[in-house]
């Protein structure tokens, strides 16, 4: 059963086939599927119901965790936070994006930290990694935030939209957590 989690300013709760509508419309914007590795555009609202259906069997069989980002305050999905589960090695993948209208208010920063915190004290998972199009830097400082840094930069690692992008890749192993971890308590 995938938690529920709440943070100062939002609720990770297991997304809805309900929240189909309001998907496409934050994950069908432009700007928003500009700034992401697989986002489609147009996004189509069959593409969201497909994804969140996609998203309840990786939930489902354990392997993926994807997370509705709800503001409290207005109980309002903003963004998706995720964490895909590599099993045979014990690793997971951070990925996110969060609606333009939510961008700039550090809401990707506190669901990612405490995701991170959940992968590694609740799933016992050894390493944590995301990735980002290099010209992201909105994204990779989600990942700075949460401790990651800087593990390598793939170029052109990704067609996207007719142009090869570049890709960053950010980690943190369980021994660079429990370092963060006691430097902060």
């Amino acid at each position: 059963m995938q938690p529920v989690f709440e943070t100062e300013r939002l609720r990770l709760r297991p997304f809805q086939l309900t929240d189909a509508r309001t998907v496409q419309e934050l994950a069908g914007d432009i700007a928003v599927a500009r700034t992401t590795l697989s986002i489609p555009h147009p996004y189509t609202l069959e593409a969201a119901e497909q994804w969140l259906n996609a998203c309840i069997g990786r939930k489902d069989e354990g392997d993926g965790y994807p997370w509705a980002m709800v503001a409290k305050d207005s109980n309002q999905l903003i963004g998706c936070m995720s964490l895909h589960i590599t099993r045979p090695h014990n690793h997971g993948e951070l990925g996110y994006w969060i609606g333009q209208p939510y961008w700039g208010h550090g809401y990707a920063s506190e669901a990612a930290q405490r995701l991170v915190r959940y992968g590694f004290e609740e799933l016992h998972l050894n390493k944590i990694w995301s990735a980002a199009l290099s010209k992201n830097q909105a994204s990779w400082n989600v990942m700075k935030k949460t401790g990651m840094v800087l593990e390598g930069e793939f170029k052109q690692h990704i067609l996207k939209w007719g142009q090869y992008e570049d890709v960053v890749f950010y980690g943190m192993t369980k021994g660079d957590y429990e370092q963060l971890s006691k430097q902060t308590v």
